[in-house]
């Protein structure tokens, strides 16, 4: 049973977690994993991430929906590129679960830090919003949405931290873009690895369900911020970075030091 005050400290995360996935396409099980460990008082670190797929995949749904009506997502790039991460997302959760929970928090802050680096030297590069599914990008977008889909399921994310930067790659797309078309991925992924760790019986749903709501109210604002940041070159990318190192930073320490 969950307590009042994991209750109230579960709406106010998922409220966090929307803010995320509106803002910049991720950071949803990046925030929702180490806030159900360390804030909420979730002691198993697999229902953490469990539980944190399916409230991550529902509220990257409807921000989804919020940035679709903005006419940023760029449909044709985005589905295939869920497609293909959908596979590697399944084969990514058999592994993924055979591995100490701890050490998978670390592995993941790791990446991160790189992710980081590279979006901030990106980080002044116009893009070309108008791209579309082609010849020449589809390897890419598939080989890429494949390598993807294996590390969100690794790691148990929605992998938005790793979609966006991609996307990017893959297809030369406005991080504006990327944040937007990622959450087809994000959603997809979510719902894969969710799907496996229900099926070990590795979640909590009311806790799920409290993020969920908490996140409606956050991803509003956070769509709305993402859209006034992508006019400003550049300043989407170092907002992305920085949320990457502050929160990679928290989890290496609290995994090397506090256990």
């Amino acid at each position: 049973m969950i307590s009042a005050m994991q209750a109230g400290l579960g709406v106010a995360s998922g409220a966090l977690v929307g803010f995320s996935l509106g803002l910049i396409g991720g950071g949803g099980s990046i925030l929702a994993v180490p806030l159900m460990v360390y804030l909420v008082g979730v002691t198993d670190a697999h229902v953490a991430i469990g539980t944190s797929a399916i409230a991550v995949a529902v509220n990257a749904a409807i921000n989804l929906w919020n940035h679709a009506r903005g006419g940023t997502v760029r449909w044709s790039c985005a589905l295939p590129f869920a497609a293909a991460g959908i596979a590697g997302a399944l084969v990514g959760t058999i592994f993924g679960k055979l591995l100490d929970g701890r050490k998978l928090l670390e592995l993941f802050a790791l990446l991160m830090l790189v992710i980081a680096v590279l979006m901030l030297k990106t980080r002044s590069r116009a893009g070309l919003p108008d791209v579309r599914l082609s010849r020449d990008n589809m390897p890419a977008i598939l080989g890429l949405g494949l390598a993807t889909g294996a590390l969100s399921g690794f790691f148990g994310i929605g992998g938005g931290f790793l979609i966006v930067p991609a996307l990017m790659l893959a297809t030369g797309m406005p991080i504006i873009n990327a944040v937007s078309s990622s959450l087809v991925a994000v959603t997809a992924f979510g719902l894969s690895t969710a799907a496996s760790y229900a099926w070990s019986g590795l979640i909590s749903w009311e806790l799920a369900g409290l993020f969920i709501a908490g996140g409606l109210a956050g991803g509003l604002i956070g769509t709305r911020l993402a859209r006034s940041l992508s006019v400003q070159r550049g300043a989407l990318n170092i907002v992305f970075a920085s949320v990457i190192i502050v929160v990679a930073l928290y989890m290496l320490t609290r995994n090397l030091f506090a256990f």
